[in-house]
């Protein structure tokens, strides 16, 4: 029996950096037209990190954010999905900072602090198109990725309670989703939950069809009826676990955050194309393809309506 999946993209993320991809957007009209384009091909939630536009930099800053979420608002009906994890070296005030401004229907919470290592991309690159990349990667062999009981807290209640946000749960290992089944215990959440299965990022689970397959195990024995869940797998594991993810009844994420390849060694040249190859293996499985109506329905968001004013 078909039913509607929902694809996500993540169009620019802040692992990956210039030199590894001329196809990375960067400036807020790449981004921009980078989402308007996965839209278009079916992505209905767009999840949306800042960069600054003169070097490429992973950027928090909320008028980094205002140079896109206005233009992509305006041009097509995706559900807007923040970041709240910027990266591992700012601060929580800072990741917190354009979900704040913004106030959007979606935003993302890592469940929990981890080592989140990419310095291993470093030795596949020797010119660097800027000073701070090799710098950033390297920053994640001493830093850790944050996210502490009370900062979860602090983002549930003021992005949620005070907000009006949903939450794209991600989860990088089995701890997290016991850490997301205390919140739901504790009545700070409430299902429909939306986690995200993240497979592949050193220091969380590897991607694995067997680490997809236990990931789905902890959340049913743990959430049981009152969630969803959808699986972002890094690197060349992106296409065959979210089709894996499909088949065992989720949703799937792509885009260049997760992954700039479309093929073993042919880097994606746009978003927009890691969006259509999954969703011809939606089709071709029987099922159809989430509108962003389905999913503000689907997950009880509150609605486009509600950011207007805060995204233009």
């Amino acid at each position: 029996m078909g039913r509607k999946v929902i694809i996500t993209c993540a169009v620019t993320g802040s692992i990956y950096t210039p030199t590894m991809s001329p196809h990375l957007p960067v400036t807020g009209s790449e981004i921009a037209k980078a989402s308007i384009d996965a839209a278009e091909a079916g992505a209905a939630i767009i999840h949306l990190h800042a960069r600054n536009p003169e070097n490429g930099k992973p950027s928090a800053e909320p008028a980094h954010f205002h140079g896109f979420v206005p233009q992509i608002h305006q041009a097509c009906d995706a559900v807007l999905n923040i970041s709240t994890g910027g990266s591992s070296v700012m601060s929580l005030d800072e990741r917190l900072a354009p979900a704040r401004t913004i106030k959007p229907e979606m935003c993302s919470l890592n469940m929990g602090s981890m080592n989140f290592g990419i310095f291993t991309l470093k030795n596949r690159y020797k010119d660097w198109k800027h000073d701070w990349e090799p710098a950033l990667l390297d920053a994640t062999k001493h830093t850790t990725f944050r996210n502490t009981y009370e900062d979860i807290e602090t983002i549930l209640t003021e992005l949620g309670q005070g907000g009006g946000a949903r939450f794209e749960f991600e989860c990088y290992d089995l701890g997290h989703i016991e850490t997301l089944a205390y919140y739901l215990r504790q009545g700070l959440v409430k299902a429909p939950l939306y986690v995200q299965f993240v497979l592949g990022v050193m220091g969380g689970v590897g991607a694995s069809p067997e680490n997809l397959m236990a990931m789905k195990a902890a959340a049913d024995r743990l959430l049981g009826d009152q969630y969803e869940f959808s699986v972002l797998a890094a690197g060349a594991h992106q296409i065959p676990l979210a089709t894996m993810g499909v088949i065992l009844g989720g949703n799937v994420r792509v885009g260049l955050e997760d992954s700039l390849t479309i093929a073993p060694g042919r880097l994606a040249e746009s978003n927009a194309e890691q969006v259509r190859a999954i969703r011809t293996v939606i089709e071709a499985l029987g099922h159809e393809v989430a509108t962003p109506e389905d999913v503000r329905n689907g997950l009880c968001l509150k609605g486009r309506d509600q950011i207007m004013a805060h995204a233009s």
